[in-house]
C-alpha cells in the first residue's frame, strides 16, 4: 500500500510526495478510515512508528475552509518539545493548503501566545495547562472543536493532568470527535477512556510491550553511580564517533550530576535537557543533537517524549525506569526509519524488580554482557547511595541552645490588669459610707 491508495487531497498528496513519504506505516494505514468514518479511535503504536501523521493526515482530510477565526482541530500533548513538534508537521503537510497553526505552551509570556490566538487558527496544538488557561481568559473559543486529538495520553494523564483535560472538555461542544494515541495502554488510561469516549474503536500496530525488532537489547550489571559513569564512558569510548547516544536517567538531579561527571571528557560533545532548562536551552540542545554537534544527550523521561531525533544509534538506560511501559518508550527513540539500534540497559541489585516487569511485559528475557578489563568498577558510593540506618526504638535529640533566655517573661503593667464584676452597692458604700438606693422614676 502507498498514500496513494488511501483517500486522500490532491494537496495532501503533493505534500507527502515533497517530503518522500510514499509508504504509509502500520499505524498510519490501519487507522485511518477509522478515523475517516468519524468514530472514537484509539491508536495504540510504538515510539517512532509514525502516531503523528496518522492523526493528521485524517484531520487534514477532512478540514474545510471556515471564515470563523476559532480552531477546528484542537491537539493536545504533554511537553512543549511536542507542541513544537506537531506545529511543525502540520505545517509540512499544509504546503498547499490554506490552514493557520498555533502552538500554545507554558513557561513563557502568556499574554504574547492569547494575541497569537486572537490573530485566529484552524488547528490549535497545545498543552493541557496552557489551553485551559487560554480558554478561561476568553482568547481562546473552543465551540468550533470539530476533532480532539491526545497524543501520548498515558504520559498526560501519569502527569497529573486530568483535571486540565476534564476542564477542557467542557469548553468544547458536545458533539465532537476524539483521538487518542499512546504507546502504552494502562489501566488507568483504558478507564479514563471508557468514561469519556464513546464506543471507540481500538487500532493496534502491535502488540503492546512488543520490542521492535530492529532494536539490540542488552544489559550490564552495574554496583553503583560511579561504577556507571565508568562503563558509559567505556561505551562512549569504543563507539564510533558518528554515532549518537541518547543517555536516560531517572531524576533531574541525576541528570545534572552525570553532566559534570563526564564532561571533562566530552566537552561540547555532550549535552543536557531536563524539564529545569530555560525553554530555549532545551530546543538548542535538540537542535544541536539533530544536527550532530551533540554527541551524547543526558535526558530525563518527560522530555524524552518531544525528542523527536532521527538517527539515534544507541539508547543507554543509564538508570532503569521504574515503569516498564517507559522501558518501551526509551529504546523506541534507536532503530526507527528501517534503521538498526542499539539499547543498553545499567542493573543494579535493587533494579531485580523493574527489570523483572520489563521482562514480564515484553515476554522476553534480557541478556546480560560481560564487561571487559578496561572497565575498573569502584566499591565509593556516593551520599544519596549509602544506606540510611534507623536504630529501633531510638529517636535524635535536638541539641540545647546555650545561653538561652528564660521561656516567660514578666507581663507589662497594662497587662496585668483583671477583669471584676462591677458592685454597685459596695461602690456606692465606699463612697458616701452608706448603701445608695436607686431613686424610682
Amino acid at each position: 500500500m502507498t498514500f496513494r491508495d488511501l483517500n486522500l487531497k490532491k494537496p495532501l498528496w503533493n505534500a507527502l510526495d515533497d517530503l518522500g513519504y510514499y509508504t504509509p506505516t502500520t499505524i498510519q494505514a490501519a487507522g485511518f478510515n477509522v478515523m475517516i468514518s468519524g468514530k472514537d479511535t484509539i491508536g495504540i503504536a510504538q515510539t517512532g512508528t509514525g502516531k503523528t501523521l496518522a492523526y493528521l493526515l485524517p484531520c487534514l482530510n477532512m478540514w474545510e475552509f471556515s471564515k470563523e477565526p476559532h480552531p477546528q482541530i484542537l491537539v493536545i500533548v504533554p511537553t512543549r518539545e511536542l507542541v513544537t513538534q506537531v506545529v511543525s508537521e502540520v505545517e509540512k503537510l499544509t504546503t498547499y493548503m490554506n490552514v493557520a497553526v498555533c502552538g500554545v505552551y507554558g513557561g513563557t509570556n502568556m499574554n504574547t501566545q492569547a494575541k497569537r490566538v486572537l490573530q485566529g487558527s484552524d488547528i490549535l496544538v497545545g498543552t493541557p495547562g496552557r489551553i485551559l488557561d487560554l480558554a478561561k481568559s476568553g482568547s481562546l473559543q473552543l465551540k468550533q472543536v470539530k476533532k480532539v486529538v491526545i497524543d501520548e495520553v498515558d504520559e498526560t494523564l501519569s502527569l497529573g493532568f486530568r483535571p486540565q483535560l476534564l476542564n477542557i472538555f467542557d469548553f468544547l461542544p458536545t458533539k465532537r470527535q476524539h483521538m487518542v494515541f499512546s504507546a502504552t495502554l494502562s489501566e488507568e488510561v483504558s478507564s479514563f477512556l471508557d468514561d469519556y469516549l464513546i464506543a471507540p474503536v481500538r487500532v493496534e500496530a502491535a502488540r503492546v510491550g512488543l520490542p521492535l525488532e530492529k532494536i539490540d537489547q542488552t544489559c550490564y550489571r552495574v554496583p553503583n553511580f560511579l561504577s556507571k559513569v565508568a562503563l558509559l564512558h567505556h561505551l562512549i569510548q569504543h563507539n564510533d564517533a558518528s554515532s549518537k547516544i541518547l543517555v536516560f536517567v531517572s531524576s533531574r538531579t541525576l541528570a545534572d550530576l552525570l553532566f559534570t561527571q563526564i564532561e571533562s571528557n566530552l566537552g561540547d560533545l555532550l549535552g543536557v535537557i531536563h524539564s529545569n532548562k530555560a525553554q530555549n536551552s532545551r530546543f538548542e540542545t535538540v537542535r544541536n543533537f539533530q544536527i550532530g554537534t551533540i554527541r551524547v544527550l543526558i535526558a530525563t523521561d518527560l522530555i524524552a517524549r518531544g525528542i523527536d531525533v532521527t538517527d539515534v544509534s544507541h539508547v543507554i538506560n543509564f538508570d532503569i525506569p521504574e515503569s516498564p511501559e517507559n522501558y518501551i518508550h526509551r529504546i523506541g527513540r534507536t532503530g526507527r526509519a528501517d534503521k538498526t539500534g542499539t539499547a543498553i540497559t545499567f542493573v543494579t541489585k535493587k533494579d531485580e524488580s523493574a527489570l523483572l516487569a520489563i521482562q514480564v511485559l515484553m515476554q522476553q528475557e534480557l541478556v546480560f554482557t560481560k564487561l571487559t578489563e578496561d572497565v575498573e568498577f569502584t566499591d565509593e558510593l556516593l551520599e544519596f547511595e549509602k544506606p540510611k540506618i534507623i536504630i529501633p526504638g531510638k529517636t535524635s535529640k535536638l541539641a540545647q541552645r546555650e545561653n538561652r533566655g528564660d521561656s516567660f517573661h514578666e507581663k507589662k503593667a497594662k497587662n496585668k490588669k483583671v477583669n471584676v464584676r462591677y458592685d454597685h452597692k459596695k461602690a456606692m458604700q465606699e463612697k458616701y459610707g452608706k448603701p445608695k438606693k436607686k431613686r424610682q422614676k
